[in-house]
């Protein structure tokens, strides 16, 4: 047990621990949460009363989740005078599993993303990011049910790792000037300045952990999506190293495109295949049903989650996850919308949608599965929340505790 200087650790439930690399979950798991800034408050108040009712329904009682509050961001701040107490990361380290809701980042200045620092800090090198259609909710394409992927995207490298230089700083300056001196390369000297790392051992373990999914759950084809035309020692490092792991560690299950073009068979074997960052974004859309699993790299997987929620309802309806070796960080994926704060009008599915993945973590299959059971239900008789109510003609529209009631109503 960790030495916390203010976290009161709960009298009941026990921590998850780990057994050959598998994770052990008692019946009664200890789950920190974090509620999030802005609407957080509103959509976590929704969601858990979700998360129980469905785990109540599944087990009969026999299994509960008990939950932790851990503090981070405004609240964080107020009451600690820190954004990111250092007994948050060390129960989250110590739980191994945990959820959260939006939290603020403030653009241009002021503290880094705490969400790239809980990614950063703890290693939790897979952003997952599962994007798929539920039936009835409003898109803006004409089959968005052929939507249906899961987004592998390096979370702790590229343009994320957070190195960078104002303009003018002493720092920027000395960068420009090895640049032209050192390397022969020339910046203006009114330039900002970042660095784009991509590892082999970054690059290698997400691939690694997205084909070992894809061959878990069945997938067809594993896509490496990479701008390595043009970055060829970054992004098209990543796209090498993707099909290096791919074909050494997982050869008897696997075949790459070329061999399938050069007459190797794909029958019950996972296709892996690379394509250019800008012709995804195009077929996404025009031959969305050619895509399964994507790994990427960061930036090009921040942009794709997005753009892949957008052709399904958006951002209210996009689940993800952070995960790496030991830990699991669940959470929404949407911004923390303050002009709604309290108001009990936003749409909680992406933290419900979010729990249904952290369920699906521990091996609770069955209530995870009620969950988005009940979801396509409750859209399907047009009881939702104002984002998607203003897009379907006869909806009534439902507060979040209203639709997390409904919600409860299908289980």
């Amino acid at each position: 047990m960790p030495n916390f200087s203010n976290l009161q650790v709960p009298s009941e439930g026990q921590a998850m621990t780990r057994k050959n690399g598998e994770l052990i979950v008692p019946d009664q798991p200890i789950i920190p949460y974090i509620e999030g800034d802005g609407t957080g408050p509103d959509i976590w108040r929704a969601a858990v009363r979700v998360f129980d009712a469905a785990v109540e329904k599944a087990f009969g009682g026999q299994k509960r989740i008990v939950w932790l509050e851990l503090l981070a961001g405004e609240k964080s701040k107020e009451k600690t005078g820190e954004w990111l107490p250092n007994d948050t990361l060390e129960a989250v380290k110590f739980y191994r599993v945990a959820i959260k809701g939006p939290l603020t980042t403030p653009v241009g200045g002021g503290i880094r993303s705490l969400n790239v620092t809980l990614r950063q800090v703890l290693d939790l090198y897979a952003c997952v990011r599962p994007v798929r259609y539920f039936t009835g909710t409003p898109a803006p394409v004409t089959h968005p049910e052929r939507m249906n992927v899961v987004i592998f995207r390096e979370n702790t490298e590229d343009v994320y790792a957070g190195i960078e230089w104002a303009k003018g700083t002493p720092q920027a300056e000395r960068m420009i000037e090895f640049l032209a001196t050192q390397m022969g390369k020339r910046v203006r000297a009114d330039s900002g300045i970042g660095i784009k790392p991509i590892s082999e051992t970054g690059s290698k373990r997400l691939v690694r952990m997205a084909v070992r999914w894809a061959l878990a759950n069945g997938r067809t084809s594993l896509t490496i999506m990479h701008k390595g035309n043009i970055m060829k020692f970054t992004e098209g490092a990543f796209r090498d190293w993707g099909y290096e792991v791919a074909t050494a560690e997982f050869r008897d299950a696997v075949v790459t495109e070329q061999e399938v073009w050069d007459g190797a068979s794909a029958d019950g074997k996972l296709l892996i295949k690379d394509r250019i960052a800008d012709s995804v974004f195009q077929q996404i859309l025009t031959r969305t049903a050619d895509y399964d699993v994507f790994a990427t790299t960061n930036l090009n997987g921040d942009y794709l989650s997005d753009a892949c929620a957008a052709q399904v309802g958006g951002l209210g309806m996009a689940p993800g996850a952070n995960i790496g070796d030991d830990i699991g960080v669940f959470e929404a994926t949407h911004g923390t919308a303050p002009k709604y704060a309290g108001k009990d009008v936003i749409n909680p599915s992406s933290v419900i949608l979010s729990g249904v993945m952290m369920l699906q973590h521990l091996g609770w299959r069955d209530a995870a599965d009620r969950i988005e059971r009940a979801i396509e239900e409750v859209i399907g008789e047009k009881r939702v929340t104002y984002d998607l109510a203003r897009q379907m003609p006869g909806a009534t529209e439902l507060r979040t505790s209203a639709f997390a009631d409904a919600i409860i109503e299908h289980l």
